[in-house]
């Protein structure tokens, strides 16, 4: 079985955005949910792949979201202790 002690999810979302200056998807229907990941690193991966396949729209943007932190804000400094 997996250590999942160490498993720190990360989401891996984009989509169009209204405006430049602001996180505001213009459709949440299109909202682009490409996965959970169990790394940053394989999230960041996957966040790559897509920010190169949208290149061309300007405002197709995709982020990681730290669904770790959400699972548990006092993770990150457990992690440090």
């Amino acid at each position: 079985m997996p250590d999942t002690a160490q498993q720190l999810l990360h989401l891996v979302i984009g989509g169009e955005l209204e405006d430049l200056e602001n996180v505001t998807f213009r459709d949440l229907d299109k909202v682009d949910i490409v996965g959970v990941y169990p790394s940053y690193a394989s999230a960041f991966a996957a966040w790559k792949a897509k920010a190169h396949q949208t290149v061309d729209n300007a405002h197709m943007r995709y982020f990681i979201v730290h669904l770790h932190r959400l699972l548990d804000p006092g993770q990150d400094a457990k992690l440090v202790s």
